[in-house]
């Protein structure tokens, strides 16, 4: 038997999978580690929790298993991406906690940076709108705040990474100081056409170059994992950020193929082939994981609320005991009921934009309950998936591209039934469930298990995707129409003046 195994390292979780050499979930562990909020608006990591809890991860998946070191073929690395770290080259110590992609303190220096105009440029070589979600001004903040930071920096001493960077830096004893394309497209430091680190979007954040790791494709000899921590040295062959990871995973790797994972948010994807495209329609552009070869692109959007939406029913609404309910609660009326709820708790995100926008309920009449409440909250997650997926449509179309034709989905949500025939019957597409939904993980593990010879390419991966379930639209699209007419009603008068 051939084994590979993953480390999906998660914003509030750290995980490893074993899967064999069909994709199969062997055995998988997950411990979950702290958040730190020293002030609103800012999201920080001990980066030593990341480490060990991941390593503690690997080390009772393998014992799961009952297996040995030297029995995996490889190891795959995914990860949250955008999250910041800092750390000693000599000593490996970091400089400063881990600053989260959540994290907002960053957004006073791209508020001057977008009126200064930059704006443009950042689009074109990255992809990407100036924003505190992505790396560079995070980074940017550790080096003219942390006292010594900088001076330090100049003199070449410490390095910047990514979470795959930090984990690959540990694993390897020092030894490599590596990200992939994936991760380094979303640091906004990162020119995507060129692939190599921008000298004048470095300047531009007065980032030195010493800094940044050196960035390999998804599928590359990334180092080897020291023997002391699993009791066999391994080759780390894969490594891409997660929404990629997901996509890779989903075996979404030629252009119109979409995919979309329903987490605490939604984050979808969808490829353009070696199509670098720049979006008219709200989204981002960002590189695919993918083996060497000619660099794929995909658009992007991703949904703020997601399943936080049930979690809101359950533990602000308390009209649930627990998340595994709201199907059965929605299901116990036949529609909404003219309810519509925009879930805007922390804002809009793609295609909105609207930070200031906060949720509301309307529709609502003295016929209105819990249940019509709760089957719009599952809607709303439909919804917010169905715009972005138009908005996805309209830029394909825009570029000649192929349409898309069906939705392939993971996460946790996506085990809803009834949210994924809403969400099939609002895009009038079919919604297909795969057989094994930690594709995040499962991405990870197939980027290794290319470079170490375990598959041969695309094409076997391909031919190795299977389908759990596939959900058919059955609304006509007049009636989805009319109720897209509706949520987008909805949102005008959510959104701020």
């Amino acid at each position: 038997m051939t084994y590979l195994l993953a480390l999906d390292q998660g914003t509030s979780s750290s995980r490893s999978i074993v899967f064999d050499r069909a994709g199969r979930v062997v055995t998988m562990a997950q411990r979950e580690f702290r958040q730190i909020y020293p002030q609103p608006g800012w999201v920080e990591h001990d980066p030593r929790d990341l480490w060990q809890t991941q390593l503690e991860t690997a080390r009772e998946a393998l014992k799961q298993a009952k297996l040995r070191a030297d029995q995996i073929q490889a190891v795959g690395i995914t990860n949250q991406r955008e999250t910041t770290l800092l750390w000693n080259r000599k000593t490996g110590e970091p400089v400063y906690n881990a600053i989260v992609w959540q994290d907002r303190r960053a957004e006073s220096t791209c508020a001057a940076l977008r009126e200064q105009g930059h704006a443009d440029t950042v689009l074109k070589k990255t992809g990407l709108r100036i924003d505190a979600y992505f790396s560079g001004t995070k980074l940017k903040w550790m080096l003219d705040h942390v006292p010594g930071a900088r001076a330090q920096a100049e003199r070449g001493e410490l390095a910047f990474g990514t979470v795959d960077s930090w984990l690959i830096w540990q694993l390897t004893g020092g030894a490599r100081h590596v990200t992939d394309v994936s991760n380094a497209s979303r640091t906004m430091l990162f020119n995507v056409h060129t692939r190599e680190w921008d000298d004048e979007l470095l300047a531009l954040l007065d980032i030195p170059k010493s800094l940044m790791p050196e960035a390999l494709p998804s599928s590359a000899h990334f180092g080897e994992m020291q023997s002391e921590w699993l009791g066999a040295p391994l080759e780390i062959g894969g490594v891409a950020g997660d929404q990629q990871s997901a996509l890779f995973g989903q075996a979404c790797f030629a252009g119109g193929m979409a995919k979309n994972t329903y987490g605490t948010g939604c984050f979808m994807l969808m490829h353009t082939g070696e199509r670098f495209q720049v979006s008219q329609n709200g989204l981002i552009t960002t590189a695919t994981a993918q083996p060497p070869g000619p660099q794929q692109y995909a658009l992007e959007g991703s949904v703020f609320i997601g399943g936080a939406v049930v979690q809101w029913l359950r533990d602000g609404l308390k009209a649930i005991q627990s998340s595994s309910e709201v199907q059965a609660l929605a299901e116990s009326v036949p529609d909404a009921g003219g309810v519509v709820l925009v879930p805007a708790f922390t804002g809009l995100g793609a295609p909105y934009w609207q930070a200031d926008a906060r949720g509301s309920i309307t529709g609502l009449t003295r016929g209105t309950t819990i249940a019509h409440i709760a089957r719009a909250a599952l809607e709303s997650i439909a919804f917010q998936s169905a715009a972005l997926l138009d908005a996805m449509a309209r830029d394909a179309v825009a570029a000649g591209g192929v349409p898309v034709t069906e939705l392939r989905v993971d996460g946790g949500a996506c085990a809803n039934d009834l949210l994924m025939q809403i969400q099939a019957d609002l895009l009038g597409i079919p919604v297909v469930r795969p057989a094994v939904i930690e594709t995040t993980a499962l991405g990870a593990a197939y980027l290794a298990g290319l470079h170490s010879g375990v598959y041969g390419g695309l094409d076997e991966l391909s031919k190795q995707w299977r389908a759990e379930r596939t959900f058919h639209p059955t609304l006509s699209r007049e009636r989805a129409a009319e109720k897209m007419a509706q949520w987008e009603h909805a949102v005008r008068q959510t959104v701020a003046p």
